[in-house]
């Protein structure tokens, strides 16, 4: 019965994996278990990798696209393999990248407030648009605007092996590898059945990820064909920040006190000359001062996004004749991401207040009435509720509101991706020794954003035009509500009705396509230099690729009418057009001479023509190269080196996006008088410091009452720019690899790495627009500063004077998008690897470090040359270590492994503590974080003892246990975070948004604490 069922389970894959199907590169057994005395699992260096044959012998290798058995490479790649990927039960690629030393986590699923449904990696930290990921050497089709893929598409069930190469490949894959690519190789020739089963969850029960692969696969026509076909589930669940001691009160960086966001409850309302004033809690009148209650939205935020995802991907190859072989392969993905943050509300949106309200009790009306400069009698006769609009007598104040509408629940974004992609081709001899290779793939990615729990500003403001609590004024949206802002939360006017007018949901459509064409020659000239004896390599080729893109909102989205969406979300669409040219070329120059056992060099270049679609846009053009080079002297001894010049043109969100008004992070405005809770910080300002700020908007009403931007965000205003041009780069390494004929099993490799980019595309950081025009000691400014284009560009809020509110009223700093910025980083990258049979088990070591030497980034010409190794602001974004490392370590039992995974992160600081703090865009009582024991607003955390400046290195464990038994069965236990490392804390302004969420950067650091794995694998 089993014979029967594997029978008709096989043809199915045949059929399905014939109709979908695709390449790959590497052949592989179903085992896939340490063979003893291997390396161990964990990065190794290209040479440590086991590289294995296609089925026409070519040994394929990332950073070129000859072919060439012989072929050893002089650009250093990592590679992580199937072992590794097992070990760590990484459940998407994303979780498997960001433990790679070198690179910077990006967005993935420990990021919430910023998390656009997709994962991302980040090469080197020069940002996760320079750089490629590929499939088996091939691009996908991007997520989004930005062309980046996303991370979760890729099968992980059938990858052999990760291999990640840094510096620029722009000459083999073309614009975009800048900062390097990431090459998933999958498993070639599959023959069998396997499932995979695994469960993960946290020590305190929550947390968990379930996952279940089944990969078929079948040698067909005794061999000359081949089929396999994966399907796979995932499921992970919430894990919200307030489950976590750590999590459950948001605290500021700068008072260590209880943190969170000035859009609060009860409501806040700005009075001119008075500043911002929070209404009691009885909802009677207005509190004596400017300080206020914030509201803790942290335990409405989560640690890990949930994730559903349903993927399949089926590959198939078939030798027509001795000299052409076709094939194809097919991905569909369809996944659910889930950003679940505190409720909606009125983040400082101005409305109308009739003085006859029903709600606002006569307090209240004398305080607006007061600060409105309206006297006594009008006052009161402006209450009559008889009184309506255009009739004589009625009157109503302006006020910037902020509330938060805790009844109508947590603001979630629902993003479901449908990705495919669909890829074929054909293959052959032209001689023995010349292939030829053609194939052209489509792929189309639609994320549609479901948009749940926002209140609409339009409706806010409709709700206060009433003059009883049954009904509206005329001139309202239908259905509205009188609702209470005033009152206490939970207010008997907070009806179903209400609540139903108040809310809509709304969606945004991103829809991405790919349409790409590559043929290639490549092979061996058949001659050889005189001293060589391998023969000259090269591949020439030609490549089309064709992208479109779109974003196309509802009324609600792209009218920025969603209470605490952070500004609208605009229609884009756009699309451009690559034909390329590439030739490469490999010399061996001598061979097995003394001093000289091998030396060799190698070359490439490629011409790039871009067409944009837009009208009177003529394109551009750009040519890539490149030249490295490797010599070994000896045996067990080489030294390499390799210089690249790179290009990125800009995406289409860069070319197409509209101007638009968004969210940014500061913390510290020179202006502001109060701080975030209202307590006051500064003196009122003078002089050239008073002139800045009402150039910029204020008025002599509220210029003495501006606070520093809640929750660390302020307005920002960009957009894309139609011209444009490429960024270019060069980068180049120097190295050596060491595998000494006296230990057979060890090697050692050794790289120095340098990436700069000039003419790159960027917009200033905050700090830069804040220095621009404040100066390097921004509370004590230039004069003259206040007639400056840096300081007339920043605009304020016209009612409170603050650096956020209403996006149509308030566009905060001006960040656009140029060519002027420059980055560059540099450091060095060693990798070991050592196995050896100590008798009674053997033992296999892969260590990989990173030293990051400077990570620099400049924004705009003359402004400050950033570096933020060391560091961590919302300048940098996140901590920047200087040191990291990765140690794997396995002791092999026979049947069974043990294995042990330590990760190092170096100690970093506030960027306001540097040296240079005041170029940096930091005034002198501004630069340093909370020191000391928390106070009672802590929560549970008050009194513990904490520095908000600086993070010490963190090491971390993973034990994991794998037992084979028999050859059909395979069981994985494993401990991650076994010490229960918990994450340092720096409250919620001490970097970006993106990634310093729960008091600390859950993307860096492991927020959810000590988890259990178990994981399962049959295979016939």
């Amino acid at each position: 019965m089993r014979i029967n069922y594997r029978s008709r389970l096989l043809t199915t894959t045949l059929l399905v994996g014939a109709a979908m199907a695709s390449t790959s590169a590497f052949a592989q057994s179903v085992d896939s278990t340490t063979t003893p005395g291997a390396p161990a699992p964990g990065v190794v260096t290209q040479e440590g990798a086991v590289t294995e044959e296609t089925s026409t012998g070519d040994i394929v290798v990332t950073g070129t696209l000859i072919k060439n058995p012989n072929l050893v490479q002089a650009t250093p790649v990592k590679v992580v393999g199937a072992d590794e990927i097992d070990l760590q039960q990484a459940n998407v690629a994303e979780e498997l990248l960001r433990e790679i030393p070198g690179i910077t986590p990006s967005i993935g699923s420990a990021v919430n407030n910023g998390n656009g449904g997709a994962s991302f990696v980040n090469l080197r930290n020069l940002g996760s648009n320079r750089n490629v990921v590929l499939l088996d050497g091939v691009r996908l089709v991007p997520a989004e605007l930005n062309g980046r893929f996303d991370l979760n598409n890729v099968p992980l069930a059938l990858i052999e092996r990760v291999d990640v190469l840094t510096g620029g490949a722009s000459t083999t894959y073309g614009a975009d590898a800048v900062s390097g690519v990431v090459n998933f190789i999958t498993r070639r020739d599959f023959s069998g059945i396997e499932l995979n089963l695994s469960e993960q969850i946290s020590e305190q029960g929550d947390g968990n990820v379930f996952r279940a692969d089944l990969t078929v696969g079948a040698n067909f026509d005794d061999g000359r064909g081949n089929a396999v076909l994966s399907i796979g589930y995932q499921e992970a669940d919430p894990l919200y920040q307030g489950s976590r001691d750590y999590g459950r009160f948001g605290l500021s960086s700068a008072s260590g006190g209880g943190g969170g966001s000035g859009t609060a409850v009860p409501s806040r309302f700005s009075l001119p000359g008075q500043g911002t004033r929070q209404v009691n809690a009885a909802g009677t009148a207005f509190n004596p001062t400017t300080a206020f209650t914030a509201f803790n939205f942290n335990p409405y935020n989560v640690y890990q996004t949930p994730f559903e995802r349903y993927n399949m991907y089926g590959a198939a190859n078939y030798e027509v004749s001795d000299a052409v072989e076709v094939y194809s392969r097919g991905i569909f993905s369809k996944n659910t991401v889930e950003t679940i943050i505190a409720p909606s509300g009125a983040f400082g949106i101005p409305v109308q207040i009739p003085l006859n309200n029903p709600f606002l009790t006569a307090s209240l009306r004398n305080s607006f009435c007061g600060a409105n400069g309206i006297d006594e009698a009008t006052c009161l006769a402006a209450s009559n509720p008889a009184l309506t609009p255009g009739q004589a007598g009625y009157r109503t104040v302006t006020s910037n509101l902020s509330r938060r509408a805790t009844e109508v629940g947590p603001r979630i974004s629902e993003y479901t991706t449908t990705f495919f992609d669909y890829r074929a081709g054909a293959r052959g001899g032209i001689t023995e020794s010349i292939d030829w290779d053609m194939f052209g793939s489509y792929g189309e990615s639609e994320n549609l954003q479901v948009i749940q729990g926002y209140t609409l500003n339009s409706r806010v403001r409709d709700s206060f035009l009433a003059n009883s609590t049954t009904a509206c004024f005329d001139g309202t949206a239908a259905g509205c509500v009188p609702v209470n802002w005033f009152g206490a939360e939970n207010n008997a006017s907070f009806t179903p009705a209400a609540l139903d007018f108040l809310s809509e949901n709304s969606t945004v459509r991103t829809k991405t396509t790919m349409a790409q064409m590559r043929g290639t020659v490549s092979g061996d000239f058949g001659v050889a230099s005189p001293f060589a004896s391998n023969p000259i390599s090269f591949a020439v080729g030609g490549e089309y690729r064709k992208y479109t893109a779109s974003q196309e909102s509802d009324t609600l989205a792209a009218g920025g009418d969603l209470g605490g969406a952070g500004g609208a979300a605009p229609n884009i669409a756009g699309g451009y057009n690559v034909y390329e040219a590439i030739g490469e070329i490999i010399v061996p120059l001598v061979s097995d001479k003394p001093f000289f056992q091998d030396l060799t060099i190698e070359g490439g270049i490629r011409y790039s023509k871009y067409d944009i679609d837009a009208a009177g846009d003529p394109g551009f053009n750009t040519t890539t190269w490149k030249a490295a080079g490797s010599w070994t002297p000896v045996d067990g001894f080489k030294v390499r080196g390799n210089y690249a010049r790179a290009v990125r043109a800009p995406n289409i969100a860069e070319l197409f996006s509209p101007v638009n008004t968004g969210l940014t992070n500061l913390s510290d405005d020179p202006c502001a008088t109060f701080n975030d809770a209202g307590v006051r910080i500064n003196p009122n300002p003078t002089g050239e410091l008073r002139a800045i700020c009402l150039a910029q908007g204020a008025s002599a009403s509220n210029v003495d009452s501006i606070s520093q931007p809640t929750a660390g965000q302020a307005a920002q205003t960009g957009g894309g720019n139609i011209n444009l041009q490429p960024e270019t780069s060069t980068s180049w390494t120097a190295g050596v690899v060491f595998t000494p004929t006296f230990a057979p099993r060890l090697s050692i490799s050794a790289d120095y790495y340098n990436i700069k980019i000039n003419g790159a595309i960027t917009q200033p950081t905050p700090g830069d627009a804040i220095s621009a025009c404040f100066g390097a000691n921004p509370r004590s400014p230039a004069a003259g500063a206040s007639q400056t284009e840096a300081c007339t560009i920043i605009r304020r809020d016209p009612l409170d004077g603050d650096l956020a509110g209403d996006p149509n009223t308030t566009p905060g700093l001006f960040l656009s998008l140029s060519n002027l910025g420059k980055l560059e980083t540099s450091g060095v990258d060693v990798t070991v690897n050592y196995s050896h049979d100590l008798g009674f088990t053997k033992l296999s070591l892969a260590a990989a470090g990173n030293w990051t030497e400077k990570s620099k980034f400049q924004a705009v010409s003359g402004g400050y040359d950033r570096d933020c190794v060391g560091y961590f602001s919302a300048n940098c974004g996140q901590p920047i270590p200087e040191w990291q490392w990765s140690v794997r370590g396995t002791l092999t039992f026979e049947a069974v492994d043990v294995s042990l995974l330590w990760r190092h992160l170096s100690g970093v600081e506030y960027e306001g503590l540097a040296d240079d703090f005041d170029l940096r865009g930091f005034a002198a009582n501004a630069r340093t974080l909370f020191t000391g024991a928390l106070p009672a607003s802590a929560g549970s955390l008050a009194g513990r003892q904490v520095d908000f400046n600086r993070i010490s290195g963190k090491d971390y464990f993973d034990l994991t246990v794998r037992a084979n038994v028999g050859e059909n069965y395979t069981f994985t236990f494993g401990v991650q975070n076994l010490l229960d490392q918990e994450p340092p804390l720096v409250g919620g302004e001490a970097g970006s948004t993106t990634f310093n969420s729960g008091n600390t950067f859950p993307s860096t650091y492991d927020a959810i604490g000590r988890r259990f794995v178990a994981g399962a694998k049959v295979r016939f």
